[in-house]
C-alpha cells in the first residue's frame, strides 16, 4: 500500500555514506527530506545531488535535514560523489543511503513497474518532526526535481503548521496567506493583528503572521 500524507514515515536502519544511521533517531526534532535517484553516475542525479549540497544553508536555516537514497551499493556512492564534487563544484554534505536490498526502496514504494522493476523513480518525501509524511511528489526519471518548488513547499508546510492559514496559489515566502475558513470573522483581530482583506466570506487575506 502506498504511503499517504499524515502517515508516519517508515523507520528503517541503512548504511550511508556517512555511516550507519537509524532514521527516526537520526531526524530527532528535525524537519527531513528523503528523495530517491533511479541510480548513481547518472546525468540528472549528478545535478541535483550537487544542487542540494549548494543548497545546504538554506535547508539548514529551516531546521531540515537532507538524505538521498539509490539501490546501488555504498563503495558506488563512494565514488560518485567524488563525481558530483568535480562536475558540480560543490561538496556533497548529507548522507546517501545504499539500499542495494531494495528495503527503503520497498517501504516507500519507490520502485514502480510500470516505470522500471529494479530503479528507483524520483521520489521526494517531505516529513516533520512528528515523523509524519507531510508531501510526497514522484517525477519520472528522465525529468529533475525542482528545488526552488521544494523549498517554497517547505516554508508553506512550516507555516501553515504553526498558524491557522493557508498558502495561495504561487505563494512564496513574505506574501500575504490566506486564513483558515475555521476562523471565525470576529476572531481575525486578535489572531492576526497585522490586519486582513475580506475578499470574500470564504476569501480572507493576511500579511504573513511569521514575518
Amino acid at each position: 500500500m502506498s504511503l499517504r500524507l499524515g502517515d508516519i514515515a517508515p523507520d528503517f536502519t541503512a548504511e550511508t555514506t556517512e555511516g550507519r544511521i537509524q532514521f527516526h533517531s537520526w531526524l530527532g526534532e528535525s524537519w527531513g527530506v528523503l528523495f530517491s535517484h533511479p541510480a548513481d553516475y547518472t546525468p540528472v542525479c549528478t545535478t541535483e545531488l550537487g544542487v542540494t549540497a549548494k543548497l545546504s544553508g538554506e535547508f539548514k536555516k529551516r531546521n531540515v535535514k537532507v538524505i538521498a537514497v539509490s539501490v546501488d551499493d555504498l563503495p558506488s556512492h563512494q565514488g560518485w560523489v567524488k563525481d558530483i564534487n568535480e562536475t558540480q563544484q560543490c561538496e556533497v554534505n548529507f548522507p546517501i543511503i545504499a539500499d542495494a536490498d531494495k528495503q527503503v526502496a520497498t517501504l516507500y514504494d519507490m520502485i514502480h513497474p510500470n516505470a522500471s522493476d529494479k530503479f528507483t523513480v524520483r521520489s521526494v518525501f517531505v516529513i516533520g518532526p512528528d515523523k509524519k509524511i507531510k508531501l510526497t511528489i514522484t517525477y519520472p526519471a528522465s525529468t529533475g526535481r525542482n528545488f526552488d518548488e521544494l523549498l517554497r513547499v517547505i516554508d508553506s508546510l512550516q507555516l501553515t503548521a504553526n498558524y491557522s492559514v493557508a498558502t495561495p496559489a504561487n505563494w512564496k515566502d513574505g506574501q500575504d496567506v490566506v486564513i483558515a475558513p475555521a476562523i471565525k470573522d470576529e476572531d481575525i483581530p486578535q489572531k492576526f493583528p497585522k490586519g486582513h482583506t475580506r475578499i470574500k466570506p470564504y476569501l480572507r487575506t493576511t500579511p504573513q503572521p511569521n514575518k
